[in-house]
């Protein structure tokens, strides 16, 4: 269904070109869940948007996105619109500034449907309590009429669900939908989004800064840092068998219930590169336990594992005698290839 091939996305800024999305590939079929997991500021939301058409004005876009085998966001297409809603559609990450303020919910939900399906207004009115309805919403009849101010965080987050689904997009971008939400509601957000994709057979894309949310939920995982694809693989296969340093740290990082209490985190330490001056080689290796020299020179293109559809990119893989010389190198010595820090 989608095929995202070397994407590159860049925003002009005062300060220079910001590579936001460094040369991202990858496949979806239909019905299938791909979770893209990185920390704040890697390109995940920057992704989805590039593949929705919805960049700013001051961003520039390369690489081929075909959606069903057509070039979308090209020459081939006048306008991104004829595909928003019917075709592929968002869940934004936070609700209440998505949701229009000063709009009853009824109304908001109603106005794609009229639009970008030309109905009476009778049909999508039922149409939006049933989809309401579905979402998980008790009386719709009467949150129809309600604004999104008069709603809990969880509520608003299953209108966004219920206004992305009402043309029946054969493709849902959920970006971070669990933000800002307790755990409970969180579960039962992702359980709603799972629960509509096999009925409605869309493929997804999940994106998350936490593995844990993932984990159960998409049939591939992708990695990102600093706007680039680092690791793939089925999603078994890479908690089995991960291969880069960064997605270990991102799992060594995620609290575990056999902890004693105030046990304290594995925190990743450092901070993001630049992405206006990346740094020479592979970008990890400033914060990276396992760098040698050569992660500082080079850098290390995709790699495939012996598992079919795993890809990685390091010289000194998590799981290989070459990491295992690499971190052993590093913990023996006062400083380290990272810096001597």
């Amino acid at each position: 269904m989608l095929e995202v091939k070397d994407v590159r996305t860049s925003f002009k800024t005062d300060r220079g070109l910001v590579k936001a999305v460094d040369g991202v590939s990858f496949t979806l079929e239909r019905g299938e869940t791909l979770g893209v997991v990185g920390e704040s500021g890697c390109g995940k939301s920057v992704l989805s948007k590039t593949i929705m058409g919805l960049l700013p004005s001051n961003a520039s876009r390369s690489g081929s996105i075909k959606f069903e085998g057509q070039e979308i966001g090209g020459p081939s297409i006048k306008h991104m619109r004829d595909f928003w809603g019917t075709q592929m559609s968002m869940v934004f990450q936070d609700p209440m500034t998505a949701l229009n303020p000063v709009m009853k919910v009824g109304k908001q939900i109603t106005e794609s449907l009229r639009h970008h399906l030309d109905v009476s207004r009778e049909f999508a009115n039922e149409t939006a309590l049933q989809l309401l309805s579905s979402v998980g919403i008790p009386e719709p009849e009467r949150r129809l009429k309600q604004y999104a101010f008069e709603m809990s965080g969880g509520m608003r987050q299953r209108v966004m669900i219920a206004i992305a689904l009402a043309c029946g997009p054969k493709m849902l971008f959920a970006d971070e939908p669990t933000t800002a939400l307790d755990v409970t509601v969180q579960a039962q957000i992702l359980d709603l989004l799972e629960a509509q994709q096999a009925e409605r057979f869309m493929a997804m894309i999940l994106v998350t800064h936490d593995l844990g949310v993932v984990a159960g939920r998409a049939d591939n995982i992708m990695v990102m840092y600093a706007g680039q694809s680092i690791e793939m693989a089925p999603t078994r296969t890479l908690f089995s068998q991960m291969r880069h340093p960064y997605t270990e740290a991102l799992l060594k990082s995620i609290p575990k219930l056999n902890q004693a209490s105030h046990t304290r985190l594995d925190a990743i330490g450092g901070r993001p590169p630049d992405l206006v001056n990346p740094p020479v080689g592979c970008r990890f290796a400033p914060r990276c336990p396992y760098a040698q020299a050569k992660c500082h020179q080079e850098a290390p293109p995709l790699m495939v594992h012996d598992t079919p559809g795993h890809e990685y990119a390091c010289w000194f893989p998590v799981g290989t005698p070459q990491g295992a010389e690499a971190l052993a190198k590093n913990q023996g010595s006062i400083g380290t290839a990272v810096g001597g820090q």
